[in-house]
């Protein structure tokens, strides 16, 4: 399936393991750096197959299934900084995962390829880590919808070949086989800051529960008072979603009273205790 990006379109298909639902267009202004420059967005959401099973056909494993304890976290980095040509895509989950053919052919899906990959060992884990490119332009990716589908595809992934990984990630809870052992409070988990990072540009970290739709939601949330996100990099850590956005104001470095604006507006948003059920 080839994912489509222009102003007024729409992602539309379907792949392996995944539904994409048309939403109603949403206002963008900001730019990403790169082609990142649309008029309008359409929210999406992944929705993984067998959320299409009721309840009472799908019943939940029991917690004693699983040894939480020994289940390590997983983690999915999506950078769009280090590499120039690339979007790199780094996924951890201990030892436990194989050659991840089915999520790279998943990810050629959407209308990738992967560019190059390899594989490291460090006292955390196994790193899987590839680089990324649109098929139709050979230029990396920068499109929030298409970031977010990315990262939903390989937590998707996740879940159909490592169903215990489901007690450690949020979407577990709604998709997975064993629902996460903790539940993280919202207005605990939620921290922003913004930090000057030079003449022409901020630094905002946001931490948060994880949940469908959130690169889409964060982007909206900064372009709507008129702030530009230039880069980042987003990494979902087990119920955790930690991002980092590169962002200016005109080009220029955010003053501190935008800094507070952009830091409240933020933090009001990601501290609703109820998510919209349409955002899976």
């Amino acid at each position: 399936m080839a994912v489509a990006m222009a102003s007024g379109g729409i992602v539309s298909g379907l792949c392996s393991g995944v539904r994409v639902i048309e939403k109603q267009p949403i206002s963008i202004r900001g730019v990403l750096r790169g082609s990142f420059e649309l008029g309008s967005v359409h929210r999406i959401g992944i929705v993984p197959k067998r959320l299409a099973l009721s309840a009472s056909t799908c019943p939940k494993a029991s917690s004693s299934a699983v040894e939480t304890a020994e289940v390590p976290t997983p983690k999915v980095i999506i950078d769009l900084d280090s590499d120039p040509d690339a979007t790199v895509v780094e996924v951890t989950f201990g030892d436990r995962l194989g050659a991840l053919i089915d999520t790279m052919n998943a990810l050629k899906n959407l209308g990738l390829n992967v560019t190059k990959a390899n594989v490291y060992l460090d006292s955390s884990g196994k790193h899987n880590k590839f680089a990324i490119t649109k098929a139709s332009t050979g230029r990396k990716v920068d499109d929030p919808e298409l970031l977010e589908a990315i990262r939903l595809t390989i937590l998707n992934n996740m879940l159909e070949f490592h169903p215990e990984s489901s007690s450690q990630l949020a979407l577990g809870e709604a998709f997975g086989v064993v629902q996460p052992s903790q539940k993280v409070d919202v207005d605990i988990a939620t921290h922003v800051h913004v930090y000057d990072d030079g003449p022409e540009r901020s630094l905002l970290c946001v931490d948060t529960v994880d949940r469908p739709g959130l690169i889409v939601d964060l982007v909206k949330m900064i372009t709507d008072i008129n702030i530009d996100v230039e880069s980042g990099e987003f990494d979902t850590e087990g119920l955790l979603a930690k991002a980092k956005f590169h962002v200016s104001y005109k080009g220029k470095a955010l003053i501190k009273p935008l800094q507070q604006v952009l830091a409240n507006s933020l933090r009001y948003f990601l501290r609703r205790p109820t998510t919209e059920e349409s955002s899976f």
